[in-house]
């Protein structure tokens, strides 16, 4: 919701694209969610700024390797930095752009295919409940974005606010907490 609300343009659209197909409806259900896919961009985009976790599991080599140049042993702990990743701008331009477009023509996927992407690691030890929780992220944003317009509250400060530092720590959490009032859509 922080990336939406600090691009008033992608909340606009993403607005549009599900009040305009589901309209009459009050819920959007979980078969909806496959007809809206610049929601599905928006999500993705979140997952490659925003990982759950910056950091995944670590991982002990079981070989001799070599990566860019380095020497790795036998029982080396390996920590994947997926908040660098995303980051990255030998893989994504304008990186620290909240910009959901970037994915409408790629084949670019969280699913463990493309190692530019890797919100939920990759493999074996990939997280079991990938898809579980990204459905929950995409039907609870779905249907607040649907049902709702979101403003900050008059005695806030925007950019404080809408900040988008976070704590140290295995998952992410904002520095700052977000508040924001929902208004009741009017159809």
């Amino acid at each position: 919701m922080t990336a939406l609300m600090n691009n008033p343009r992608v909340m606009n659209k993403v607005q549009m694209e599900i009040r305009n197909l589901y309209e009459d409806k009050d819920f959007i259900n979980e078969d909806d969610i496959e007809k809206l896919p610049y929601l599905k961009l928006v999500v993705k985009e979140t997952m490659r700024l925003f990982p759950p976790s910056p950091l995944l599991v670590p991982r002990e080599t079981i070989e001799n390797c070599n990566i860019d140049g380095y020497e790795i042993k036998p029982k080396t702990l390996v920590y994947v930095n997926v908040w660098a990743i995303g980051r990255d701008p030998e893989n994504w331009e304008d990186p620290e752009e909240f910009y959901p477009e970037r994915f409408f023509t790629s084949s670019v996927d969280f699913k463990g295919n493309n190692f530019e992407l890797i919100p939920f690691g990759s493999g074996r030890r990939m997280c079991p409940a990938m898809n579980m929780g990204m459905l929950t992220v995409e039907l609870s944003l779905a249907n607040l974005i649907h049902s709702f317009d979101w403003k900050l509250p008059n005695d806030f400060d925007k950019e404080q606010v809408l900040d988008t530092q976070v704590k140290p720590g295995i998952t992410m959490h904002k520095k700052i907490d977000l508040y924001l009032v929902p208004k009741k859509r009017k159809p």
